[in-house]
C-alpha cells in the first residue's frame, strides 16, 4: 500500500488528548504522513519497514523520515483522523 499510486497521500492520526504528555509512555507521536516515495525514502536511510512493522515501532519510523505528526498534549480527544488525497 505504501509503495502504491503516485497520486495518493495520506495523513493517519490518533489522539487521546495526552499525546506527548508526561507519564504518557513516550507516545509522542500522534500519527504520520505517508505516501507513495516513503518506503523508499525509508529504504535509502537504511530502514526496514517491515521490521518496524512487526515490532509494532511505527513511531521511531516515521520520526526517522521526518514524516511523524507530533502534537504534544491538545486536550481534545480526536480519536481517529484520517484524510486521504487522491489526485
Amino acid at each position: 500500500a505504501l509503495a502504491g499510486d503516485e497520486a495518493i497521500t495520506a495523513i493517519a492520526c490518533d489522539t487521546d488528548g495526552a499525546d506527548g504528555a508526561p507519564g504518557s509512555d513516550g507516545a509522542d507521536v500522534a500519527g504520520a504522513v505517508i505516501g507513495p516515495h516513503t518506503l523508499a525514502r525509508a529504504s535509502a536511510l537504511g530502514l526496514d519497514g517491515e521490521k518496524c512493522l512487526a515490532d509494532n515501532d511505527a513511531g521511531s519510523f516515521f520520526q526517522t523520515l521526518g514524516d511523524a505528526v507530533m502534537t504534544g498534549p491538545t486536550r481534545t480527544n480526536v480519536n481517529d483522523f484520517r484524510v486521504i488525497l487522491v489526485g
